[in-house]
C-alpha cells in the first residue's frame, strides 16, 4: 500500500460524495490513462517491488514508493503545488542484509514546520502519528528551524519531475516510467551504500481493484483509489557491492493508488496520520496471487477496513470476505526499539487459505520521518495448504502506524526489555558446555573445563547477577554506546551485543557497592548480598567487569581498534573503582572548613569528583567505543565522550534532587540520602547560602543519620528554601548544554541526533 502519511497542507476539494471524474470507471482499467498522475488527487504514489534471482546466485528483493502530494495552490493561476518523496529498500535475502533509502521534497524542513505548529495548536487532525514526546519535538523543531532534514531522510538535489501526459517520474535519478511497449522501467541508485537495480517489468495478467470496487475508504473522507497488477516478469540488473549483477529470474508487482478528497476541509489530508495499517501482497507457485490489507483508526481503535483480493492463474479477480492477517510474533528492532511481527497467518475458511507469511529475515524496518518513525516492509516466504494442497511462494508484507513506542519513557522501557534480552543470551540459566567454557575460558582453553560443574557455575556465577539484571533499569548507558556509533555514519545493528556490556559493568559495580554501603534493597528486591552472602556477591559483582572482554573479543573490528576499545573500557573501571573508594571514605573531613568558613567549593570539586568517577567515566567510556567502531572522527569520538559524561554527571545531579524532593512512584524513600548522613550536591548548595549558625545546624542533622521522616523532611525544607535544589538543578542544565553546543556541529542531522539531544533533556527533566 506504500506509505501515505507525508505533511499536507490545505487546498480545495471536491465533495466526498462526488467521485472525482478522473478516477476510473467501471469496466477494466484503462492504463494508458490511470496510470498518469491524477488532478483530482491530494495524495498519489506509484508502488513496485520485485524478487530477483540473479546469474551468481544471490537472491535479492526490492521495493520502491514514488509520491506526489498536494501541498496548496498557487495564488494567482490556482494550480496544484506538490511536494514529492521517494522511500525505497533492498533486501539481501542471503545475507540477511537491509538496506533503504528516502528522498525527501526541498520544502519538508519548513512543511515538518508547520506540522509541528498544528500539533502543539491542539489541532485535531494532528493527534496521532507525530512526535508525541514533548523533548522530541522540542529537539525536531530546532532541527528544522535551520533548515535541516535528519538522516537516514536526506532532501533532492535536483527538483523531482513528474510527466503529465505518460508515466514518467524521475527523483534524483530514481526513475519509475512508462515505456512505448507497456512495459515499466525502474531506476533505483543508492549512492551511499553503491547499489541499485535497473529492472523492466513486463505485465503477465491485467490490473484489477482493489478495496470496494477500487474504493478503499478512509477516514474524514480520506478515499483512496486503488488498483494493482499483480505478476510482471523482470529482467534487468541489479548493482549489489558495486558488481553489476544480471537478473536470471525475477517477478513484480505493481500498485497505483491515488485520492485522498475529504469533504469540506483539509481533514483528509491528515487522516492517513490517524491510521495504522497492514498490507501483504503473495505470489503463489499455483499461478495465482493474493493482496490483503487491514486498517485501524488510531483513535478509537476500531477497524476501517480489510479485504483480500485473490487473483486466478488466468487473471480472474474474487474477494474473500473472511479472510484474516494476524501476527504471531514480536520482534525488536535495536535502532527505533519499536516492535514489529515477522511472521504472520493468513487464514479463510471460505477460500480454503492456511498460509503462514514468514519474513526472509527479521530487521527489514525502514526508519525515516515521512513513517513517524520507521515502518517494517520486507521479503517474505509463503508456505501453507489451499484447499488441503500444499502451497509455496513469495511476497512482501508492510506495517505502518503500529507504534509501540510513543514517547522517550517507553522508548528507555523498550531500551530495557532488549538489554536484559542480552544479559540472558550471555548468561543463560541454561547454559550449553560451549557457553560457560567462552564465560569461564576460551575455545583454546578447553581444559580449564575440566572438573567444572556447570549446575554449580550457574547457582554461584549467573544466578547471582541475573538475579539483579532481571529486575531491570533504566537501559540509557546501554543506548549510548548505540546511538553514538549511528550518529557518527556507522551500524549499531553490528554490535547489538553490546547490550549487555554496559549493563553488566553497572550492575557489577551496584552488586559491590550494596556490600560496601550495607545496602539491603536493589531494584525493588533483596540486594545481592542478602540473598547470596557477601563472599559470592563480592565474586559476581567483580566477575561482571570481564564479561566486556568477551563481548569484545566478538566484533569485527581491527585489532588497533580493539586495543582502544580495551582503553577505554578499562580506564572506565580505574575511574569507577576510585570513585567508589572516594564515596566509601566520604566527604565527613571536609565538612568542618565548609561550616567554618562557608566556603563550599572544596565540598563541591570532591562531590563532583566522585559524580564524575563513577558515574560520567563510565558513559563517557561507552559513548566513545561506540563512536569508535561507528567510524567517527577523534573529535567527534571525544565531543560525544564529553556529552554523556556531562549527561553522566547531571543523571547524579538530578537524582540527588530527585531524592530529596520525591521520585515518581515513591521508587525511593524521600530523603533516604540525609538519613544515611549523605552530603550531596544539593546539601552543599544549601550550605553555601547558610550563615553560620544555620550551617552547622544543617551538617549537625545530616550528620546525625535521622531515621524519622519528620526530621528527614525538616532538613529538606531548609535545603529547598535556600535554594540548593534548584541550583543543583541549574548546574545539571549548564552542563548538559554546554556539552551539546561543543558536539552539536560536528554532527551530521540525523534521527540519531535528535534523539540524542532530545535525551539530553529526558535525563533534565526525569522524575524517577
Amino acid at each position: 500500500m506504500g506509505s501515505p502519511s507525508v505533511h499536507s497542507q490545505a487546498v480545495d476539494a471536491p465533495d466526498r460524495n462526488a467521485r472525482p471524474a478522473d478516477w476510473p470507471a467501471p469496466g477494466p482499467i484503462d492504463l494508458d490513462r490511470h496510470d498518469l498522475p491524477h488532478r483530482s488527487s491530494l495524495t498519489e504514489w506509484w508502488y513496485t517491488h520485485a524478487h530477483l534471482d540473479t546469474l551468481d546466485g544471490r537472491k535479492l528483493a526490492v521495493f520502491a514508493a514514488f509520491f506526489r502530494v498536494v501541498t496548496g495552490r498557487d495564488e494567482t493561476t490556482q494550480e496544484p503545488q506538490h511536494a514529492h518523496f521517494l522511500t525505497w529498500a533492498l533486501s539481501d535475502v542471503d545475507g540477511h542484509k537491509y538496506y533503504s533509502d528516502t528522498l525527501v521534497d526541498g520544502q519538508s524542513a519548513r512543511m515538518g514546520l508547520d506540522r509541528l505548529n498544528r500539533l502543539e495548536e491542539g489541532d485535531p487532525g494532528e493527534n496521532k502519528g507525530a512526535a508525541r514526546d514533548p523533548r522530541v519535538r522540542r529537539a525536531l523543531r530546532e532541527m528544522l528551524e535551520r533548515g535541516q532534514v535528519p538522516y537516514p531522510d536526506h532532501v533532492f538535489e535536483v527538483p523531482p519531475y513528474v510527466a503529465t501526459r505518460r508515466l514518467e517520474l524521475e527523483f534524483d535519478g530514481n526513475r519509475f516510467e512508462k515505456l512505448d511497449d507497456g512495459t515499466y522501467r525502474l531506476v533505483l541508485w543508492h549512492k551511499y551504500h553503491e547499489l541499485g537495480v535497473d529492472l523492466v517489468l513486463k505485465p503477465n495478467k491485467a490490473p484489477v481493484r482493489h478495496g470496494d470496487d477500487g474504493v478503499v475508504r478512509g477516514p474524514d473522507g480520506a478515499d483512496m483509489f486503488y488498483y494493482f497488477i499483480s505478476r510482471l516478469a523482470v529482467t534487468g540488473t541489479a548493482t549489489f557491492n558495486g558488481t553489476v549483477l544480471p537478473v536470471k529470474a525475477g517477478t513484480g508487482w505493481y500498485d497505483h493508488e491515488f485520492g485522498g478528497h475529504p469533504r469540506d476541509d483539509d481533514a483528509g489530508l491528515r487522516a492517513t496520520d490517524r491510521i495504522a495499517w497492514n498490507w501483504a501482497a503473495a505470489q503463489l507457485d499455483d499461478g495465482s496471487e493474493l493482496s490483503a490489507y487491514n486498517m485501524v483508526d488510531l483513535d478509537s481503535g476500531d477497524s476501517i477496513g480489510r479485504r483480500l483480493v485473490l487473483i486466478g492463474r488466468d487473471g480472474e479477480r474474487s474477494e474473500i470476505a473472511d479472510a484474516e492477517l494476524k501476527p504471531l510474533n514480536e520482534w525488536r528492532s535495536t535502532r527505533t526499539f519499536n516492535t514489529y511481527p515477522t511472521r504472520w497467518t493468513l487464514t479463510s475458511v471460505s477460500a480454503g487459505f492456511e498460509l503462514d507469511l514468514v519474513a526472509a529475515f527479521d530487521d527489514q524496518e525502514l526508519v525515516t520521518l515521512i513513517a513517524k518513525p520507521a515502518f517494517w516492509e520486507g521479503r517474505v516466504r509463503v508456505e501453507g495448504t489451499r484447499r488441503g494442497e500444499a502451497v509455496r511462494g513469495i511476497g512482501y508484507v508492510e506495517r505502518s502506524g503500529h507504534l509501540a513506542v510513543e514517547d522517550l519513557e517507553g522508548f528507555f522501557k523498550a531500551v530495557g526489555k532488549e538489554v536484559r534480552k542480552s544479559v540472558a543470551l550471555l548468561l543463560p540459566y541454561e547454559p550449553t558446555y560451549e557457553n560457560v567454557r567462552d564465560l569461564i575460558a576460551s575455545e583454546a582453553r578447553g581444559h580449564y573445563m575440566e572438573g567444572v560443574d556447570i549446575r554449580q557455575f550457574v547457582k554461584t556465577g549467573v544466578a547471582p547477577v541475573r538475579e539483579i539484571t532481571d529486575r531491570g533499569g533504566k537501559g540509557w548507558r546501554s543506548y549510548a554506546a548505540l546511538a553514538c556509533c549511528d550518529v557518527v555514519g556507522g551500524d549499531s545493528r553490528d554490535y547489538v551485543h553490546w547490550l549487555a556490556m554496559p549493563e553488566l559493568m553497572h550492575v557489577g559495580s551496584l552488586i559491590v557497592d550494596d556490600v560496601q554501603d550495607k545496602s539491603s534493597v536493589r531494584r525493588g528486591g533483596p540486594a545481592c548480598h542478602v540473598v547470596h552472602g557477601e563472599a559470592l556477591a563480592i565474586n559476581a559483582g567483580t566477575s561482571c567487569y570481564f564479561m566486556g572482554q568477551h563481548l569484545l573479543q566478538g566484533t569485527n573490528v581491527s585489532n588497533v581498534q580493539k586495543l582502544e576499545l580495551y582503553d577505554l573500557y578499562f580506564e572506565a573501571l580505574r575511574a569507577g573503582h576510585a570513585g567508589q573508594a572516594a564515596d566509601i571514605e566520604g566527604l565527613w573531613s571536609y565538612l568542618p572548613k565548609a561550616v567554618e568558613t562557608g566556603d563550599v567549593s572544596e565540598l563541591e570539586s570532591r562531590v563532583l569528583a566522585i559524580h564524575r568517577l563513577k558515574t560520567a567515566a563510565p558513559a563517557g567510556a561507552l559513548a566513545r567505543m561506540g563512536a569508535l567502531v561507528g567510524g567517527g572522527s577523534k573529535a567527534q569520538i571525544e565531543g560525544l565522550g564529553r556529552y554523556f559524561e556531562s549527561l553522566g554527571l547531571a543523571f547524579q545531579m538530578v537524582d540527588d534532587v530527585l531524592n530529596l524532593r520525591g521520585f515518581a512512584g515513591d521508587l525511593k524513600m524521600r530523603g533516604e540520602d540525609l538519613a544515611h548522613g549523605k552530603v550531596t550536591l544539593p546539601v552543599v548548595k544549601a550550605l553555601g547560602r547558610l550563615g553560620r549558625a544555620e550551617r552547622e545546624q544543617l551538617t549537625e542533622g545530616i550528620l546525625a543519620k535521622p531515621q524519622e521522616q519528620s526530621v528527614v523532611d525538616g532538613l529538606i525544607a531548609i535545603i529547598e528554601e535556600t535554594g540548593g535544589l534548584s541550583a543543583t538543578s541549574q548546574v545539571a542544565r549548564d552542563l548538559v548544554e554546554s556539552a551539546w553546543t561543543a558536539v552539536e556541529p560536528l554532527l551530521e542531522p540525523s534521527i540519531v541526533k535528535l534523539m540524542l539531544r532530545s535525551f539530553g533533556w529526558f535525563v533534565l527533566e526525569r522524575h524517577y
